[in-house]
């Protein structure tokens, strides 16, 4: 019902928006936060969720398939799916909205890996980088054509499960995008996005040629802001209490055994069927982005179904392998041996069964051992003797630092296992 009863707001909307582009910038963007509507309580047939089966993830590059062939960002696929290689990456998380059972929205998180982003290519965001924080590509944003007259019913729930899982699962700070000019002045004036560069784009390959414009969110200073802007608005017009404080039952976090950062759930199965059967991506990867797959999956399970090296690639290519690291966000308690050393509250960021990578704010000496106390997960703790084996202070005065460790103990030992085998989220 309350679908329903969005249709109208939004054709309400619409012929607003239009009489709206005559207005000074200024006015429109606060004529754009007065049309916002959030209902904080959507109907309960609404799901939101991380994108788990394929028959979910079908669904949603389907609906993302269609919406960019009706835009023009992209040319009809045989398939009837957009798939890129960036939705074969574990480090890539898609979200679905579900309507009765039925996915009708999606959009997709991309965290940088080997092969960054996909707006890096033509998005200077040497800026971005050089600020604190994790940063994440928001991507493939799309509702089903039935539910596109239907305001924010879908889309503004969406955003909201995307601001969550970024600040409180994705270790994210930053948030980059790439949309339409036609679009970017909603993302300025509700969200309070940045362009990254004054021009727009005239030809953006990955969207087909159509333009773009890139633009980024820090997504603490956006707390702030919304709270300046948008608090003692009536409640569904208060885009700081939607997005900060409401609670919505319909929001289904995945549930993790330990302090991992995002949630892979791509098996060998699901790799082979969108990504060789459905379609040519991996068939069409050059040598080097080939090598750089087979070292983001290098377990055994997952050989069968990764495209195979040219007999011509160079041997370094061939032998490219990463060793075995996991990226986690685990508090931890690091308790230098030396004499009058205090205990150095830490973050530990990545894990091997041979050691770990961590952040701290207080300094620590290459060479000194002691013992660390690390939070795996929420019931899983593990003490470990350690050495400092190397310190890097980043351009933006972070502080990293790599540990050997000298013994581990079964948790440790068990977590590296499950991170090693586990590649369904749901496992982790």
């Amino acid at each position: 019902m309350k679908i329903r009863q969005a249709n109208l707001r939004k054709r309400l909307h619409v012929g607003l928006r239009r009489a709206l582009s005559r207005l000074p910038r200024e006015w429109r963007f606060a004529m754009y936060r007065r049309l916002v509507d959030c209902d904080p309580a959507p109907d309960p047939k609404l799901e939101l969720k991380v994108a788990q089966t394929q028959e979910e993830l079908e669904a949603c590059f389907r609906i993302l398939h269609d919406a960019y062939v009706a835009s023009g960002f992209m040319k009809p696929a045989e398939s009837g799916m957009r798939l890129t290689l960036y939705h074969a990456l574990p480090t890539t998380t898609t979200l679905c909205a579900k309507y009765d059972g039925r996915v009708v929205g999606t959009m997709s998180m991309i965290r940088e890996g080997v092969f960054g982003f996909p707006m890096q290519s033509v998005f200077d965001l040497s800026d971005v980088r050089a600020k604190q924080g994790q940063i994440a590509e928001i991507s493939a944003l799309a509702v089903h054509k039935d539910f596109r007259k239907t305001g924010g019913a879908i889309l503004f729930p969406l955003m909201k499960f995307m601001y969550e899982y970024c600040t409180a699962y994705f270790d994210t700070r930053h948030l980059v995008i790439a949309v339409n000019p036609d679009k970017i002045e909603l993302y300025e004036s509700l969200l309070f996005f940045e362009r990254l560069q004054e021009t727009v784009l005239e030809k953006y390959d990955f969207a087909n040629g159509a333009p773009a414009v890139g633009a980024t969110l820090d997504l603490p200073a956006a707390k702030a802001t919304f709270k300046r802007v948008y608090e003692g608005r009536s409640e569904r017009k208060n885009l700081y209490g939607y997005f900060i404080t409401t609670k919505m039952p319909n929001i289904r976090f995945p549930t993790r055994r330990y302090h991992t950062t995002n949630d892979p759930v791509l098996t060998p199965a699901i790799l082979d069927y969108f990504f060789n059967q459905r379609s040519q991506v991996f068939r069409d990867l050059d040598d080097r982005r080939k090598a750089l797959l087979w070292s983001i999956y290098d377990q055994p399970e997952f050989r069968a179904v990764l495209p195979l090296l040219d007999e011509a690639t160079p041997p370094d290519l061939r032998a490219m392998r990463r060793h075995q690291r996991f990226s986690l966000r685990c508090p931890a308690e690091l308790r230098p041996a030396r004499p009058g050393a205090h205990p150095v509250v830490a973050t530990v960021i990545e894990v091997s069964l041979s050691g770990f990578q961590a952040t701290s704010k207080l300094p620590l000496a290459v060479g000194d051992t002691g013992t660390a106390l690390v939070e795996l997960g929420p019931n899983e703790r593990s003490e470990l003797r350690f050495t400092v084996m190397r310190h890097h202070r980043s351009e933006r005065g972070d502080d990293y630092y790599g540990f050997r460790l000298q013994d581990t103990d079964a948790a440790w030992r068990q977590c590296v296992s499950a991170l090693e085998t586990g590649y369904v989220g749901g496992d982790l």
